[in-house]
């Protein structure tokens, strides 16, 4: 689930960063994905044996551009709808390391069966 959400992001033609992976003296690009799996659970059981799993995500936009940070979580939310993944709500700010960087986040659910 996590290569999927990764190629998914990828097509903005952004990096797509676990988050926290970043070296403390690297630069920030100027715009850019993270990603985090808060969680993974088994939602459906069936002759003793899993049939589905959730996989509970964080994923957060950042960019030096505040209307892009908007616009390109919007756009996230869209294309990760349009593929499966469920989304609730429209986004929240997210923390920055970097004062020249605005940050959004969404939460992202996406099940998979076993």
């Amino acid at each position: 689930m996590e290569d999927k959400l990764i190629e998914i992001l990828e097509t903005f033609g952004y990096p797509v960063i676990r988050q926290g992976a970043m070296l403390e003296d690297e630069e920030y690009p100027d715009d850019f994905f993270t990603f985090w799996n808060n969680d993974s659970y088994n939602l459906n059981h069936y002759d003793n044996k899993e049939k589905t799993t959730a996989y509970d995500f964080d994923v957060n936009f950042y960019s030096c551009s505040p209307s892009r940070t908007y616009k390109k979580i919007t756009d996230a939310i869209k294309l990760l709808k349009s593929n499966g993944f469920i989304i609730n709500g429209r986004g929240h700010d997210v923390a920055s390391d970097e004062a020249s960087h605005t940050g959004r986040g969404i939460n992202v659910i996406g099940i998979m069966e076993v």
